[in-house]
Order: structure tokens, then sequence, then C-alpha cells
């Protein structure tokens, strides 16, 4: 078994050429030099927050299994930060901080990372606000892209900048920095903007929950900015039939948008992507992007 030396930690790894998407025949050795090429962009982004993983061992095709805990066997120098469960339980999990935990994650096959709305030193505190843009049934991500844009005006009516990116999925995040709010604030002013879009564009739009409402629409799903869910951070590969990535978007690509494909990124995309634009969420994480809620939710 191979060690390898990670900014001075020593990571044995195993399988690389062991294959995690049979219908692109892509490696678990490729996903580790994936991780590690877009580390410097993907880290500050869940850095400080405690995260969980989606685990395809045997590959996408085969067992998956959706992980909060450290895994067994997790070395002493990978950061862990207790969260509060709704039980009342203190439950340890890993943060992505530096390169060698990110490497170390992705040889155990964590081929999804997942992080919530709130850093570790300040949980239930909400420093981000997202909605969850979900096609339903007749409906695609170019669909959320219309929708995506009617969202970023009506958000920034309110003093609140947004940004884009692919879930990785079918549909797309959009993000906006937010200072002096709570999760049950952010996910309360969320359900309300979704509410009055779907007012405004019923035949386009739902934010209720049932699945049968949501043939032909878009899912504004505002549920994501609760203090127990997490989104799919930035950058984070998808563990979907090929390996896509969650990629962050210019709103001109968002605009411009008119097939599936246009808005569709793998592994290889993204380094030439990063050297042609680096990283198009950078400015979410400045101190002066974040915006208070509206008073009363707006």
């Amino acid at each position: 078994m191979p060690i390898t030396e990670v900014e001075g930690r020593q990571i044995k790894l195993s399988h690389l050429d062991r294959v995690l998407w049979p219908e692109t025949g892509t490696t678990k050795g490729e996903l580790l030099h994936y991780y590690a090429s877009v580390a410097e962009v993907l880290i500050p982004h869940c850095a400080g927050r405690p995260v969980s993983f989606v685990r395809t061992p045997d590959g996408v095709q085969g067992q998956r299994f959706f992980q909060k805990r450290p895994p067994a066997g997790t070395p002493e120098w990978v950061t862990t930060a207790e969260t509060l469960r709704s039980s009342g339980e203190l439950m340890p999990q890993v943060q992505i901080n530096d390169l060698a935990t990110l490497m170390w994650a992705a040889n155990l096959a964590c081929v999804e990372i997942h992080t919530p709305q709130w850093r570790s030193a300040a949980p239930g505190t909400a420093d981000r606000l997202v909605v969850d843009l979900d096609p339903g049934p007749g409906r695609t991500v170019v669909d959320c892209c219309e929708v995506a844009l009617l969202l970023r005006e009506r958000l920034a009516a309110d003093g609140i900048r947004t940004w884009a990116k692919t879930s990785g999925s079918k549909g797309l995040h959009l993000y906006a920095a937010l200072r002096g709010a709570d999760s049950r604030e952010a996910s309360a002013y969320a359900r309300r903007v979704a509410q009055e879009l779907e007012r405004g564009y019923p035949e386009r739009v739902v934010s209720r929950m049932a699945k049968a409402d949501r043939t032909g629409r878009v899912f504004i799903d505002w549920s994501q900015n609760s203090a127990k869910k997490t989104t799919a951070t930035p950058y984070t590969v998808r563990a979907r039939p090929h390996p896509t990535v969650s990629t962050p978007l210019a709103w001109s690509e968002v605009a411009a948008a008119r097939t599936p494909s246009d808005l569709t990124f793998a592994l290889a995309d993204l380094p030439p992507r990063l050297t042609a634009h680096g990283d198009l969420l950078a400015a979410l994480l400045t101190p002066e992007a974040a915006a208070p809620l509206p008073p009363h939710g707006g």
C-alpha cells in the first residue's frame, strides 16, 4: 500500500486503480488527482464547517452511504468539532480545513462533500443563504436558470447579492452571504421569497414539498437553510453515473444556457475552467459580501 506525504501528514493510499464510475472508467486515483487540483478553491468554502460525506467504496453503482461521524480509524491530526444533534447528543464531525484532510477523505472514497450554512464556531448562526432549484418532471436546468434570474432580481431588491453554481446533478444552487441571521430566520425568509415567486409564476414555480406538485415546474427548495440540513459543497464531485461537479457559474452563463449540456461539468473540465476564470464564488467569502436579512423577513 503506497504511502504519500501531504503537508507533513502521511496518508496510506489504497486501490487507486479502482473504477468508481464504470460508465466513464474514472478511477479513485483520478478522484484524488481532481480534489488535489481544486483544493485551493474548494477548501475555503468548507473550512470551519462540519462536513458530511457520501461514500461509494465500490463505485457509484454499488452501495453508498451518507456519513456524518468521523470514519473508523480517523487520524488524530484530522480536525473534528462537536455538533449538537436534536436528541441533545454531541456528535463529532470532520472539518476539511487543509489539503491533507481532503486527500485522506478522498482516499476513503468520500466522493461527495456536504456542508451546512453555518460554521462550527457559531452553530445556528447562518452566514450563508442557499436556495436549491430542482427541475420537476418535464423541466431541466435551463428552466432553473430562468427562475434563478428571477430570484437574483428579487433578492437584490432586499440588498442581497447572489451567486450561482450547478448542483452537479439536475439543478442549480444560489448562494448569498449573510450577517446577523440565525438559521430559522434564513429558512423563513427563503420560504417567503419562494412562496412569493410561486404566487407570481404558478405555472413555472412551486415552493411546496409535495413531489406531486412539481411536474412541469421548478421546485424552489428553501429548506436547506435549516441548521440540520446540508448542501453539496462548491466543487464537490457527485456520485452520479458520470463524475459531474458542482460548479460555480457566471451569471452570463446562467442567462445564456440553452441546453443542460451547457451547464454540465465533469472532473476534467474544472482545472482549465479555473485557469480561465478563477473561483467564481470567491466574492461570496469576502466580509463585504455579507448582508442582513430585511426587517421582518422582507
